[in-house]
């Protein structure tokens, strides 16, 4: 999905169950990958979304770390 819309950045599974993402690039492409992790994928359930905006790392490409 991201690297659909030109979003790189990383996503994690936490120990606890939590699911950590930074997102990168055009204002809009990232604002859809938000709308997304609300929702989540189908058959996820989310409960809390927390949004920072944070400098950018400059990373290129999308990983799942």
């Amino acid at each position: 999905m991201a690297q659909s819309r030109g979003v790189a950045g990383w996503v994690r599974n936490n120990p606890d169950g939590s699911v950590e993402a930074a997102f990168e690039g055009p204002q809009d492409a990232v604002e859809a990958m938000v709308q997304f992790v609300r929702e989540g994928p189908r058959g996820a359930s989310v409960e809390h979304v927390e949004v920072r905006d944070e400098t950018p790392e400059g990373v290129t490409d999308f990983r799942i770390t």
